[in-house]
């Protein structure tokens, strides 16, 4: 079978460089240099149009070609293990857009005429909308025009969400749990990753600012400046993008910046991702849209070239038309400072029935270039 040869070159490969230095093999190895040796024709992945009542959109791209091309990055002796997630607690930088997280930790307790001594905490809020976090596909919906509050309630019986589920199909009743396209519906992400390094293209080594753009250009630029030409964004990869703008994140949060503003994605690249079938793009920043100064206490116009009516045009577009999960708040500073481009990621949301979005812990694995 063709699909036992692919598995026998990956888990060869890694076999003998085992035997070599890992400097010798961190950028030599064929693997990591031809992403065909890892795509058999009759394995490859899959891409749209996906079946008539599908809910996982992008997450259709995982499977048995997406898990082999990871497993070279995993299994490469040259690998490091990075963790992309910030470390949760109740003083972190919260979201104005979720109920802020309480963590109330018990005393120690244990059974009675027993050994045990017990520790337990209880968390209250919004744990989907805090920290690191993936956005299930159901998270936004469009409305056929903008909402005038001066009208009344916002017309939500009329939003419309990913392949054309209505607002009744999808969350009929206002205490209901997303009925399609939830969190429960994400598949494990388990995939190669492109990473972008946007502070060192874009920001020419400073942090990007609030509101400033990433655009389809610049992607095209930074897939060239960092040697990925040959490979590209393909079907199934997740996308990080290193803005710098974690180095803002701090716990305890004393300045609150890191919420007031950020730097994101501007519409041509939002639609030129699109195009490339990835299961997620991930940002170092809170929102993946660039947000201006003021523009959250409604002080400031969204960015040039937002389309009116739709200021969050990346979660609009990514979520509710393409089916391509967010993934917000990702540290990606080490994977960036190593030139770790390509890596291994597993990105593992919780199953929560009906749940908007949840909270993660991305990893990756991958050999630096330095």
């Amino acid at each position: 079978m063709k699909w036992m040869n692919v598995i026998a070159v990956t888990l060869a490969a890694s076999a003998m460089g085992a035997c070599d230095s890992a400097a010798s093999r961190s950028l030599e190895d064929p693997l990591l240099s031809d992403p065909m040796q890892l795509e058999d024709p009759l394995l490859g992945t899959p891409t749209p149009p996906w079946p008539a009542g599908d809910e996982r959109g992008m997450g259709n791209t995982q499977g048995v070609a997406t898990r082999l091309r990871c497993a070279a990055y995993m299994a490469h002796p040259a690998s490091r293990e990075y963790e992309l997630s910030h470390v949760r607690s109740e003083t972190m930088p919260m979201s104005p857009f979720s109920v802020p997280l309480d963590y109330q930790y018990e005393p120690t307790f244990g059974p009675q005429f027993s050994r045990h001594a017990v520790n337990g905490e209880t968390i209250c809020g919004e744990p989907a909308g805090q920290g690191t976090q993936m956005d299930a596909i159901g998270h936004f919906g469009v409305l056929p025009q903008p909402w005038d509050p001066a009208t009344g309630p916002i017309p939500s019986q009329n939003a419309v969400y990913y392949n054309g589920y209505t607002q009744a199909q999808v969350k009929p009743t206002p205490d209901s749990p997303l009925l399609k396209l939830g969190i429960d519906k994400a598949p494990p992400i388990v995939t190669t990753a492109v990473l972008l390094d946007a502070r060192a293209y874009v920001g020419r080594g400073n942090r990007l600012a609030g509101g400033q753009l990433i655009t389809a250009a610049h992607i095209q630029g930074m897939l060239q400046a960092q040697g990925l030409g040959w490979r590209g964004i393909l079907p199934g990869d997740v996308l990080y993008i290193y803005t710098g703008w974690e180095e803002l994140w701090e716990d305890p949060n004393v300045t609150g910046v890191y919420y007031s503003q950020s730097p994101g994605l501007s519409v041509d690249a939002v639609n030129f991702i699109a195009q490339k079938a990835i299961v997620a793009v991930g940002l170092d920043a809170p929102f993946v849209d660039p947000v201006n100064p003021g523009q959250l206490q409604g002080q400031a116009p969204p960015p040039a070239g937002t389309p009116p009516g739709l200021p969050f045009y990346a979660h609009h577009y990514l979520l509710s038309q393409a089916g391509i999960h967010l993934l917000e708040n990702v540290r990606l500073k080490a994977m960036a400072q190593d030139k770790t481009w390509i890596s291994c990621t597993l990105v593992l949301a919780l199953k929560e029935r009906g749940g908007s979005g949840s909270a993660i812990r991305p990893v990756a694995y991958g050999p630096p270039r330095l």
